[in-house]
């Protein structure tokens, strides 16, 4: 109990200082404009009363857009104050330093401490406004601004048959975070569009419950491809972030959750694998080239591991092309590079890109997620086996996106 009041009030000891700096800055700006001050501190009491009461009420296996919305709130509030923070406290080292040199050198006239500049309240505030917007800009836009991710992929050993074969992969849906119809739409129009040879989910159809993806089966049933939809299941898919009244609630909304799959036609592999066929360049009846499919149920450094790939990779042959499903890039470095059998392309998603991060393409390539995760989202190779993390459809927690967007990837085979 010591220990928890501890902490509530070094929290709020720590937001008092956020909230006393930022509005330093806005008292050196406009020091005879009372009303900018009172929306200053009306909106700071509104965000942390919100918060507070999004804390009291929530409850993570509960479908709500309070939750998101108090996130949404917290977050646009907090960035840009931290941002200020940061100006003015490192100000404030200054203005104490520059006072005790001018008092040793007896120059010092009038207070101890130099009045705050109003060059560097000004350059805090213009600097902070661009973390406010983005995020603005994230919660109302990014979320569905999907985008289309193309990559060509050579490989000297894919049977011939398959040269321009193309994957249309999508991760990461959350359709329990889903609050725009016509957009999701949008989406899933903007999947089929590509035309793909097959579509792969790569897990996370839900947050937390089955019945969130309810409303939307409908919706995802449209996603056509001439070869097959097929799917794994991510870490959000088994029902693991929340209490269950009983083990045997929890395993009916795992199985309801497979039903969802198949009535969107998607087929599940689960430890698995499937050939995928096509008929042999050669002409001759009956004669059909190949390439492998796995599937691996979830498994994660730091996550369940439920996953079991030499069980999923089970009597295939060691010289055939294969493409492995995994939620979690982590596995890659963590079992598939150096696993006995040779996996061509893994295709995993998870990280989201954090929903949050700068991407300039031959410039810059960052997001906070980038800590946990030295494979985060793109295009990877290594020691000639390729992994590509997706950066999501949907989101979770967060209802935005803030320079990651939503991601539909395209994957081109070719033979060399």
């Amino acid at each position: 109990m010591v220990i928890i009041l501890f902490r509530i009030l070094f929290f709020l000891l720590f937001i008092t200082l956020i909230d006393w700096y930022s509005y330093q800055a806005f008292k050196t700006l406009f020091p005879s404009q009372i009303w900018i001050k009172l929306v200053f501190w009306t909106f700071s009491i509104i965000v942390y009363l919100f918060v507070a009461f999004g804390f009291l009420t929530f409850s993570r296996g509960e479908i709500s857009p309070n939750f998101g919305r108090m996130v949404s709130l917290l977050v646009l509030s907090m960035i840009p104050k931290l941002i200020i923070l940061g100006f003015l406290f490192g100000e404030d080292i200054l203005r104490f330093l520059v006072g005790i040199f001018q008092s040793l050198a007896g120059t010092r006239e009038g207070d101890f401490l130099p009045e705050r500049r109003k060059f560097v309240s000004q350059t805090a505030l213009a600097l902070a406004a661009i973390p406010f917007l983005g995020i603005f800009h994230g919660v109302l836009i990014g979320k569905y601004r999907y985008r289309v991710v193309k990559h060509i992929l050579e490989f000297d050993d894919l049977p011939k048959e398959f040269d321009g074969f193309t994957i249309t992969q999508i991760s990461d849906i959350h359709s329990g975070s889903f609050d725009d119809k016509k957009k999701v739409e949008y989406g899933v129009e903007l999947i089929n569009q590509q035309a793909s040879d097959i579509i792969l989910f790569t897990g996370d159809l839900v947050n937390n419950q089955s019945r969130e993806m309810e409303p939307w089966i409908d919706t995802f049933k449209k996603l056509k491809a001439p070869m097959g939809k097929y799917s794994i299941l991510g870490n959000h898919d088994y029902g693991d972030y929340m209490a269950w009244p009983n083990q045997a609630a929890k395993a009916a909304n795992l199985n309801r959750l497979l039903e969802i799959q198949e009535e969107l036609g998607f087929k599940l592999l689960r430890n698995e694998n499937v050939q995928l066929q096509k008929p042999a360049l050669s002409g001759v009846e009956g004669e059909e080239a190949s390439i492998d499919l796995i599937g691996v149920e979830n498994w994660g450094k730091g996550f369940a591991q439920y996953g079991d790939l030499a069980k999923a990779a089970a009597n295939l042959s060691g010289h055939s092309f294969k493409i492995l499903l995994s939620h979690d890039p982590s596995h890659f470095d963590e079992e598939v590079k150096s696993f006995s059998q040779f996996i061509h392309l893994t295709l995993s998603g998870h990280t989201h890109g954090m929903q949050f991060g700068i991407e300039i393409p031959g410039l810059i390539k960052w997001s906070p997620v980038s800590l946990r995760y030295p494979k985060w989202a793109g295009l990877y190779e290594e020691l000639g086996r390729y992994l590509h993390v997706n950066r999501g459809f949907g989101f979770l927690a967060f209802p935005g996106r803030v320079g990651i967007w939503p991601e539909i990837t395209v994957l081109e085979l070719k033979k060399k």
